[in-house]
């Protein structure tokens, strides 16, 4: 498969999309050895929330949120924004990338405005939290998408089924888990904020056809030693639809 990515990779160049760290990187440590991920067949549920530490109505989804932890057919990503900062408390997850990314997610989302928390199952607003839509079926969206670590790089590879969309787009982020905020101002002052599922890092990979691979760098460990997560998560470039989803996590 790694032939098959080549083309990808020059296509990435040109386009100036980095492998690898897209904002500043977090506390470095002895990498883990090498893991490997392979998800193929039915998709887990992909969920994305954007929430900030400035909504008062946010909490109760970060801690919904919280609880999808371990579950093997759900993925979750917190995305925290920073639009509620000018309210007095500037959230230190926040970030205008996150924001931006839920703006142009209005055009597979199904809203016309951006507002928190909001949820987005598979791509698709969903204001039915905490309960969660059945998990999808195989269906027309096959793909194999294989996540691999050696040292502090991590590479993702797709190999879609006959039957998938012609054209195929990928975004990836590293999470952390377990941060703790004692909020001192805005809406939630006084209050002490978990979050976990935390994006630290994301990157989008333009659309593309056939199978393909890319390498990313990602730090062993984030924040306070924190292990750092991989999520990868393959959709339909046209509808936004999951096709395909997987986590590695390291051991060690």
């Amino acid at each position: 498969m790694a032939a098959l990515s080549c083309a990808l990779h020059r296509i990435l160049a040109c386009a100036g999309v980095a492998v690898g760290g897209l904002s500043a990187p977090v506390a470095m440590s002895a990498p883990p050895a090498t893991c490997r991920v392979e998800a193929s067949g039915a998709p887990p549920r992909v969920v994305e929330l954007y929430t900030s530490e400035g909504c008062n109505s946010c909490p109760p989804a970060d801690r919904w949120l919280s609880g999808l932890t371990g579950r093997g057919d759900t993925l979750a990503a917190a995305f925290h924004v920073d639009y509620w900062d000018r309210l007095g408390w500037r959230d230190r997850f926040g970030s205008a990338r996150h924001t931006q990314r839920q703006s142009q997610a209005q055009a597979h989302a199904g809203v016309s405005f951006s507002y928190t928390p909001q949820v987005l199952v598979d791509g698709r607003d969903w204001r039915r939290w905490p309960s969660l839509p059945p998990a999808s079926d195989v269906g027309f969206g096959r793909a194999t998408l294989v996540l691999q670590r050696d040292g502090d790089k991590v590479q993702w590879q797709v190999q879609p089924a006959a039957d998938v969309p012609a054209r195929l787009a990928l975004w990836w982020a590293l999470l952390e888990d377990g941060h703790v905020t004692e909020v001192k101002a805005g809406e939630n002052a006084g209050a002490t904020l978990r979050h976990d599922h935390v994006v630290r890092q994301f990157g989008v990979v333009p659309p593309w056809r056939g199978a393909a691979a890319q390498t990313i760098d990602v730090p062993a460990r984030g924040e306070g030693g924190r292990p750092v997560r991989v999520i990868a998560v393959v959709t339909d470039a046209a509808s936004g639809a999951t096709l395909q989803a997987a986590q590695l996590r390291c051991p060690g």
